[in-house]
């Protein structure tokens, strides 16, 4: 019988070894075409090139022009931190009220928020662009900030919400007879507990936000504020001869954020999607 657990074990641990480079390959794939001669890179799916090209990642940072990755990098981090920072305090602030309070019409506004999950966003595109044009915040990161401050992504509510439902209001009885308020609460009790939520918030909207290239498009025009996804895009496009192994080194160096805050924060994350509060 021990054998049997013992041989089921190792065959479930080869299956997933297996699959898991089968995930991982094509970006093992990509690390080595950025190494690679341009002629090479679609000839065949091999990792190790015939010759090594070194320049590829100098080449590709310097960019085109008068604007290179370091100006994409940096207008992506100017990007992306601020909205993650305002996604998550604004909507801990508004789940903490649909969790904890009571007030008229709270289903239905709730419900009405959740609907929005269902709107797709080709049918608000055209609302946020005409509503952004009239503000006169086309062109800046207006139309990321304000929306991240006023917590419209229903998501990340609704995370948050059946988290803090899930805390006792054991908790707060006794932060009220030790004299706290609402906000003494929140901050003192109910934000230390959601820590995994909150983690799950911000890596969420971190590589949403990173990788987001439509919204991007739509709302930024001027080559100076491009974020990474518009640079990557602006490479294929500035070129008749496209150097695949500049955009494949400037794709590594794009995803290696994405990467290194998935992994630095892997244990909130996971204990924040799979928990909905303190049990036992």
């Amino acid at each position: 019988m021990r054998e049997h657990s013992r041989a089921r074990i190792a065959f479930t641990y080869l299956f997933l070894s297996i699959v898991g480079v089968g995930f991982i390959y094509p970006l093992i794939w990509l690390f080595f075409s950025s190494f690679k001669p341009n002629q090479e890179i679609f000839e065949s799916i091999g990792l190790i090139p015939s010759t090594f090209v070194g320049d590829a990642y100098s080449k590709g940072w310097n960019g085109l022009g008068k604007v290179n990755f370091g100006d994409f990098f940096l207008n992506t981090f100017i990007l992306v931190i601020p909205t993650v920072l305002m996604t998550a305090i604004s909507s801990m602030a508004v789940g903490y009220g649909f969790a904890r309070f009571q007030f008229p019409l709270k289903s239905f506004l709730f419900s009405i928020l959740l609907a929005t999950l269902m709107l797709p966003e080709a049918v608000v595109i055209i609302p946020r662009y005409i509503l952004f044009r009239e503000l006169g915040w086309l062109n800046t990161y207006m139309p990321f900030y304000v929306p991240a401050i006023l917590a419209v992504n229903a998501f990340f509510v609704f995370l948050l919400v059946q988290f803090i439902r899930g805390l006792p209001r054991d908790l707060d009885e006794a932060a009220i007879v030790d004299g706290c308020n609402s906000f003494q609460i929140l901050v003192k009790i109910i934000v230390p507990l959601a820590v995994p939520a909150l983690v799950s918030v911000c890596i969420f909207q971190f590589i949403w936000r990173w990788n987001d290239f439509f919204e991007a498009l739509i709302f930024i025009n001027s080559v100076t504020k491009y974020p990474i996804s518009l640079g990557l895009r602006m490479t294929l496009d500035a070129e008749g001869a496209v150097n695949w192994n500049s955009v494949m080194a400037m794709t590594v160096l794009s995803i290696l954020p994405c990467i290194a805050v998935f992994f630095a924060a892997q244990r909130y994350f996971v204990e924040g999607i799979a928990t909905t509060g303190i049990k036992g």
